[in-house]
């Protein structure tokens, strides 16, 4: 079995990558730091190959997956992807768009491309790393939600209709709450709840993957904000929200974050 994982650096993503490498997977990785690809393809074997790219630019985009269509890829993990802090008007636009370009466009493609491959043998994982945010709108990091919604709702969308198919092929969506990770320190924040660990994130993320699970929401106390969200108006929700990234936010004030 062999698995594609896309910010495979840092946090979730390398977690996954060294759980697969446990399970006996054979990996490809990806990410924009080389000297970090290179110590995780010596550190777990010789069935560990890298590909450095830079997920925001779209030419890069496909130059990953023309390296891994003949490969016989069986699952695809769309983990790359960063937030920006602060309210819209201030973040700086050019950021916004290549986030934007990493957290959507990157993963509409490989999920497009691979899901054909897929399709056509009948045979395949893909496990898209949303976030709790995708549920909800995001004041203070309106574009960071957006976009996870966007992960969310496509998600979704392709589940159902691999439902309708009657396709081996799965779709699993990731929607954790926080997780302790570089992502808080980079975008300047602070958790007020304690966060779960990238490795938990990862272990639970796989399990419900396997299990063809379409939501892998880590945490009873998540889980019950994901759907309990729906039956609140979004004014109130954009509002407690507002309140809940306000009060993240640290003394430095920093506004990116790289997941």
């Amino acid at each position: 079995m062999k698995a594609l994982v896309t910010g495979a650096t840092s946090g979730i993503g390398q977690s996954i990558a060294r759980k697969l490498a446990k399970k006996g997977w054979e990996l490809i990785l990806t990410g924009r730091n080389e000297k970090v690809l290179s110590e995780m393809k010596e550190s777990l074997g010789n069935g560990t190959e890298i590909i450095a790219a830079d997920l925001a630019k779209r030419e890069e985009v496909f130059r990953v997956y023309e390296y891994c269509k003949d490969k016989n890829v069986d699952m695809l993990v769309n983990n790359a992807g960063y937030g920006l802090f602060g309210k819209f008007e201030d973040t700086d636009m050019t950021d916004e768009l290549n986030m934007i370009d990493l957290n959507i466009t990157a993963l509409h493609i490989l999920t497009k491309l691979f899901l054909r491959d897929f399709k056509k043998n009948d045979h395949g994982t893909i496990l898209n790393v949303a976030s709790i945010a995708g549920f909800m709108p995001g004041p203070l990091m309106a574009t960071y939600y957006a976009s996870k919604n966007y992960v969310l709702k496509l998600s979704i969308a392709i589940y159902e209709e691999l439902r309708r198919d009657r396709s081996n092929v799965s779709i699993t969506v990731l929607c954790p709450g926080p997780v302790a990770t570089n992502f808080n320190n980079r975008a300047g924040v602070s958790f007020s709840v304690k966060p779960i660990s990238a490795d938990f994130a990862a272990e639970y993320a796989l399990k419900k993957a396997f299990e063809g699970k379409l939501f892998a929401i880590p945490g009873l106390a998540v889980k019950l904000g994901a759907f309990g969200q729906r039956f609140v108006p979004y004014k109130l929700i954009s509002a407690i929200v507002y309140n809940v990234q306000q009060a993240k936010k640290s003394s430095d004030g920093k506004g990116k974050a790289l997941k």
